[in-house]
């Protein structure tokens, strides 16, 4: 069984063919998925999609586009959507210089104040970083308590390193297919296994061969096919890796719930789970 750890299935671009996008994911044996927010609007919506359907998690919060709007405000509406526990992580939440709109320092503070949120509730966090590797890298070492996940990573193996021994997990796209994805290749190479995520991102990151095209939660075998072929594995061990990982060195409370996947219920129990839990959430007994 697969898992979309990174998802924007409530996108307009989904609206015509919702049903039949989930049928594509059954037939894939894709079983659950992380909606994720990257404003206001998205984030009410993922929670309404993680209400409606079982198999769908949710995680709110604002993407550095989105970094102009983030107040006081802003942060008390993401709060008070916490308290629906189909919401397992602040997020998609950094920084992104890319463009350099919002500028830089308006972005900070929104990640600042969103990883202070998710301090305070003691949630995992999603992050977009992309071109700012060393402020990213500082300003989560100011919050040493809030780990997660940096999503479709796009830094270094000594960057992935430094992660993966704060605690951090790495995601990883359809980049991962790409021809020219050197980076992404080597990182997914060498970290250990259980520190892996495999995400879509849809709409946006199809991979290989559907590049260029609308991706879907369906599609994410592909990441995992690949990441199995670098690695000498089956894509199945893979898939069960980035579902259930081995023994997590942080023990957190007991979180039990069910996903109704493919006509039948899956029970999961979270006994233990390193510091992000990625919904229908990797975990196993410490």
């Amino acid at each position: 069984m697969y898992f979309d750890s990174h998802a924007h299935l409530g996108e307009d671009c989904f609206a015509q063919d919702f049903v039949n996008i989930v049928e594509k994911m059954r037939a894939a044996d894709v079983t659950g998925m992380m909606e994720i927010g990257f404003d206001l609007p998205s984030s009410e919506k993922a929670v309404q999609l993680a209400e409606r359907f079982s198999w769908v998690h949710a995680a709110v919060g604002s993407h550095p586009d989105d970094a102009e709007q983030v107040d006081e405000a802003r942060i008390g509406e993401y709060r008070a959507l916490c308290k629906d526990p189909r919401v397992k992580a602040i997020g998609e939440i950094g920084l992104d210089y890319h463009y350099e709109d919002p500028p830089r320092d308006v972005q900070q503070r929104a990640f600042r104040m969103q990883m202070k949120l998710a301090q305070e509730l003691s949630l995992p966090v999603v992050i977009h970083e992309r071109e700012a590797h060393e402020d990213g890298l500082r300003i989560i070492s100011d919050f040493p308590d809030v780990t997660g996940v940096f999503h479709c990573f796009s830094g270094s193996y000594e960057m992935a390193k430094e992660l993966v021994k704060r605690g951090w997990y790495i995601g990883f796209t359809g980049v991962v297919t790409f021809k020219n994805a050197r980076k992404a290749v080597e990182v997914a190479e060498k970290i250990p296994l259980d520190r892996i995520l495999i995400e879509t991102d849809c709409p946006y990151m199809a991979p290989e061969p559907f590049r260029g095209r609308r991706c879907d939660p369906s599609l994410v075998p592909y990441v995992a096919k690949k990441i199995a072929d670098l690695r000498g594995l089956s894509a199945e061990e893979v898939a069960a890796a980035t579902a259930a990982p081995p023994k997590a060195k942080r023990s957190m409370t007991v979180i039990e719930f069910n996903c109704i996947v493919s006509r039948r219920i899956v029970a999961l129990r979270k006994l233990s789970a390193a510091p992000f839990i990625s919904s229908c959430l990797r975990a196993s007994a410490e």
